[in-house]
């Protein structure tokens, strides 16, 4: 039986698996120089998978404001408060 469509997960293929099919570990052991033209395509040795870690955009974004926005606009803040207090 098959799962409905809407209870499927957004993300199912966006996250890191942990195994490879058999064409990805050929083409791995190719990169890796470790496949000989004619070897059967069965009994691969075990390849290892990298998992890539993603950086969240929201940090480089804050990032870039607190670069550029802050050394500008935060003497006027600054101001804006000392004048309030008195």
């Amino acid at each position: 039986m098959s799962i409905d469509k809407s209870l499927r997960r957004k993300n199912s293929l966006a996250r890191a698996r942990n195994v490879l099919t058999r064409g990805e570990r050929i083409k791995v052991l190719q990169d890796e120089e470790r496949w000989q033209d004619g070897r059967s395509p069965f009994g691969l040795p075990k390849v290892r998978v990298l998992k890539v870690a993603t950086k969240k955009k929201a940090k480089k974004e804050e990032k870039e404001a607190a670069e550029g926005a802050p050394a500008e606009g935060a003497a006027p803040a600054a101001e804006k408060k000392g004048a309030e207090k008195k």
